[in-house]
C-alpha cells in the first residue's frame, strides 16, 4: 500500500493519499516567515521528505512536548497564559526527514537538523493560518487521527 502526505503551503492543508485515494483533509498551520530551507530562518522547507519519527505514541491528548520530549504536563488554556512565550507542541510529533541533497537535507538546509515536524497546537490559537516557526501545525484530534494512519517512512511533499 503507498501511502503519502501532501501539504499545499497555499491552501494550508494537508491530504493523506493512499493508493492514490484522498483518504482525509486536515488544515494546516505552516510559517509566518513563509518558505525556505534555511538553519534558522523560521520558515517551512520545500520538497520532498518522509517520516523521520513518530514521537507521542500513548501519549494524553495535549501532552506538551519539549525536545521531543513530554514535559508531563497537559496544556490548558491556563497554562498558556502562565508561559504565552512558548512555541506549544502538542500530543504528538511527526518528525520530518528531508530527501533532496542540498535542497532539504545535508549542511543548512537539512530539514531534520532544523527540528521540522507535523505536531499539534493550541487547539483554541489555532486559525489555519501561517504561523508557525516552520513547523505545520494542526489541531490535537487531527494530528492524533494522522498519526495512527501513516508510519515512519511515509512521504510528505511540501508545495506552495
Amino acid at each position: 500500500m503507498t501511502t503519502a502526505i501532501n501539504i499545499s503551503i497555499t491552501k494550508q492543508q494537508l491530504e493523506l493519499i493512499k493508493n492514490n485515494h484522498l483518504v482525509s483533509r486536515y488544515l494546516i498551520s505552516t510559517a509566518k516567515n513563509g518558505v525556505g530551507q534555511k538553519m534558522g530562518s523560521g520558515c517551512t522547507p520545500l520538497g520532498e521528505h518522509r517520516i523521520r519519527a513518530k514521537i507521542g505514541t500513548n501519549q494524553p491528548l495535549n501532552s506538551v512536548f519539549i525536545g521531543r520530549r513530554t514535559t508531563g504536563e497537559i496544556y490548558t488554556t491556563e497554562l498558556g497564559k502562565k508561559f504565552p512565550q512558548r512555541d506549544w507542541i502538542l500530543s504528538r510529533i511527526l518528525w520530518l526527514g528531508g530527501l533532496e541533497s542540498y535542497k532539504n537535507r545535508y549542511g543548512d538546509v537539512d530539514t531534520a537538523w532544523r527540528y521540522i515536524y507535523i505536531h499539534g497546537s493550541p487547539d483554541e490559537l489555532f486559525q489555519g493560518k501561517p504561523e508557525s516557526h516552520g513547523c505545520i501545525r494542526m489541531k490535537n484530534l487531527d494530528i492524533m487521527a494522522l498519526f495512527e494512519l501513516i508510519d515512519t517512512k511515509t512521504k510528505v511533499y511540501i508545495r506552495e
